[in-house]
């Protein structure tokens, strides 16, 4: 009778599965040929090892793969039903799939991000993605960067007085970080004050905060794939109300900017010589180079980019700001270097952070290099084949395989890095010998590597400057108290708590 239950389990899981997944993941006999050549965890007949990854806890994904990754090096085979997961370790691997175009569509696990990004930079493919690529990347031009210092200055003091105004006592530092990196990237997304900081426009960021965790609830629930099921569940029916509150105000704020652009540029100089007006935000870009081209971005296309920009740009950073005042409140000395660093540019002044500040946080670059080395705000990469893939040795990867590549385990791997849980923000000096360059790749690698990197790192030195110039920093949570989900972006589990106090003599205005 038990044998009886459990077939019968096995064949619902198997029907679910197959019109779960699209028919674009299913593979063949071929397929099943090669993956036999590559070593991993036995599974269940049919269902591989889904039935043991749907049982996980998100707080066991990251040991779970850890785990098998020790006992089947550098390729790990999973079959979850009728799609080969292959986990890659070795950054000679990991080139031959990150640094080809052959191979830049993006995985089974971003599908269901697709009714929000659709067809945005993160998760496009093939020739749209690389005619976007190519006409987004001016838009982070150093000039465009240096637009923005005047918000990010003016948000990182925001930041700093919020903190300072709650005396002293332990903060779940996390919801401060989340209300200034979304105030940065309305302002410098779409050009316009969200306030966040201030209290005002929640909703917005409520309903990113939803559906960027009702899209990994998706995932988890793999039966949820398949979108009429997904359309009759509850998450389904709150993703949809959500979905709807964020790409009415985006398409709202898109309509106004293109009018008020039309209005104040009768005349709009496009040349790159300096003359043209500035522009603020990459929104105002991209209705740019639409009027510019007529229908080279319509009004759906200019939104997939800034929700893309809206969800990867504030969430990314937050992390790795929260992150980086967990790390450098354990370590008071480190604490102190970037303190003298900063005396040594700005001395007792209070003045903002300019672009030519920037070259000369050479310490606090180590910092922020080392934590998303431990904690890469992007835990998780995957590529899904479309052809076979030879890597160096010979091996070949069969298309309709699903690549995982985990910067989270990679970037504490003790082959490429010695005494990787520690924390050493040296590791990055000049001096230290080279490493692969494909063994750190907290912003991926190749031609999908991100493309808002520089202005990250930009943010980032300005918001963590501007903290450490005016405060000291103690964390209260301690390393072993919280475990990390690799979700869209890597989060501890519980919150982490800090007491920020002012420094001595410092001129911070609070008001």
């Amino acid at each position: 009778m038990v044998v009886l239950v459990l077939l019968g389990v096995i064949i619902v899981l198997v029907a679910v599965l197959y019109i779960t997944v699209p028919s674009v993941f299913r593979t063949g006999s071929e397929a099943r040929r090669l993956m036999s050549k590559i070593h991993g965890p036995p599974g269940l007949p049919f269902i591989g090892m889904g039935l043991k990854l749907c049982r996980l806890s998100p707080d066991e994904l990251i040991d779970f793969v850890r785990e098998i990754s020790i006992e089947y090096p550098r390729l790990t085979k999973l079959w979850v039903a009728a799609v080969p997961f292959v986990v890659m370790q070795e950054p000679d691997d990991l080139e031959v799939i990150l640094g080809s175009t052959k191979y830049i569509m993006k995985g089974l696990e971003y599908i269901p991000l697709q009714p929000w990004l659709q067809d945005g930079l993160l998760v496009s493919r093939g020739a749209k993605w690389q005619r976007r690529r190519k006409m987004l990347t001016p838009t982070f031009h150093f000039r465009i960067l240096e637009d923005n210092l005047s918000s990010l200055n003016t948000n990182a003091r925001l930041f700093v007085r919020n903190v300072l105004r709650q005396n002293g006592k332990p903060l779940d530092i996390d919801a401060f970080i989340t209300l200034c990196t979304i105030d940065v990237m309305s302002e410098t997304a779409m050009g316009i004050k969200l306030n966040a900081q201030e209290n005002e426009s929640t909703e917005y960021l409520d309903s990113v905060k939803r559906v960027a965790h009702l899209s990994v609830e998706r995932v988890i629930r793999f039966w949820l794939f398949n979108d009429f099921l997904f359309s009759l569940s509850s998450i389904g029916k709150e993703f949809k109300k959500n979905l709807k509150i964020l790409h009415d105000f985006t398409e709202k704020i898109i309509i106004e900017r293109k009018s008020a652009y039309i209005t104040e540029n009768h005349n709009i100089i496009t040349n790159d010589d300096g003359l043209g007006k500035k522009r603020p935000a990459f929104l105002d870009s991209m209705i740019e180079m639409d009027l510019k081209e007529p229908d080279s971005f319509t009004n759906k296309d200019i939104r997939e980019e800034v929700d893309t920009f809206m969800f990867e740009g504030h969430d990314t950073t937050s992390a790795a700001i929260l992150f980086t005042l967990f790390l450098v409140g354990h370590h008071p000395d480190v604490q102190e270097k970037i303190y003298e660093e900063m005396f040594d540019i700005f001395g007792d002044s209070t003045r903002n952070v300019t672009m030519q500040d920037l070259p000369y946080m050479n310490y606090l670059e180590k910092v922020i290099k080392e934590t998303l080395r431990l904690y890469p705000s992007v835990p998780y990469i995957s590529r899904f084949l479309t052809k076979n893939c030879t890597l160096g040795d010979g091996t070949i990867l069969p298309r309709g395989t699903n690549v995982m590549i985990l910067p989270y385990l990679l970037h504490r791997h003790p082959k490429f890095f010695e005494d990787p849980e520690k924390f050493d923000p040296e590791r990055f000096s000049p001096d230290v010998p080279k490493r692969h360059p494909y063994a750190y790749i907290p912003f991926s690698a190749g031609p999908r590597n991100c493309i808002g990197q520089k202005f990250a790192m930009m943010e980032l030195k300005i918001l963590l400057s501007t903290v450490f110039r005016y405060t000291k920093v103690e964390s209260i949570t301690k390393p072993g108290e919280f475990k990390l989900r690799p979700h869209l972006i890597l989060r501890p589990n519980k919150p982490i708590i800090v007491k920020i106090t002012k420094r001595e003599n410092s001129a911070f205005d609070m008001q």
